[in-house]
């Protein structure tokens, strides 16, 4: 199918937008941002850069999980267990990051806005035990992302199977 190669990049190019925002974001920006910008003006920040890229992050889990589907769909061959393994991948790490963006942004911004400071009082228990969730989840994504683009590689790495004689 010359197609596959195609559907795979746009998948490879979504997964690397979406884990290099994630890197990029929570290695290097949050913690320069919160280091160096007198708080409550750092946290205002980053919740505007954070919603944003769960806007990015929820398209590219859009075009990865419509990748699948289309090669599932365009597939001449019986689907491989290869196939399914990295099918379930992309969904929990996609189901990951809608979480993250409907859930866990939404709670983080509500606190933030309520005047929440991490580690101080109810609020800033409960900021600090959502914002441990992000960081979990993050690192979920990065991980099932990571195996996800290995999957992928061995797929095209791998002898296809015979095509299925029908009758």
């Amino acid at each position: 199918m010359k197609l596959r190669p195609v559907l795979v990049t746009l998948a490879l190019v979504a997964l690397g937008l979406w884990m290099g925002g994630m890197v990029a974001l929570g290695a290097i920006a949050a913690p320069v941002v919160f280091g160096m910008v007198p708080a409550p003006w750092s946290a205002d920040a980053m919740t505007v850069v954070f919603r944003r890229f769960d806007k990015l992050a929820v398209a590219c889990v859009i075009v990865v999980l419509a990748v699948e589907a289309a090669l599932a769909m365009l597939r001449d061959r019986k689907i491989e267990r290869l196939d399914l393994v990295r099918g379930a991948l992309v969904t929990f790490a996609a189901a990951a990051a809608v979480y993250v963006a409907a859930v866990v942004s939404p709670r983080i911004e509500a606190l933030h806005r309520g005047g929440a400071i991490r580690g101080l009082g109810s609020a800033g228990e409960e900021l600090n035990a959502i914002h441990q969730v992000a960081e979990r989840a993050g690192k979920v994504e990065l991980v099932l992302a990571i195996a996800v683009i290995a999957l992928h590689i061995a797929s095209f790495t791998r002898r296809p199977a015979a095509p299925q004689k029908r009758d």
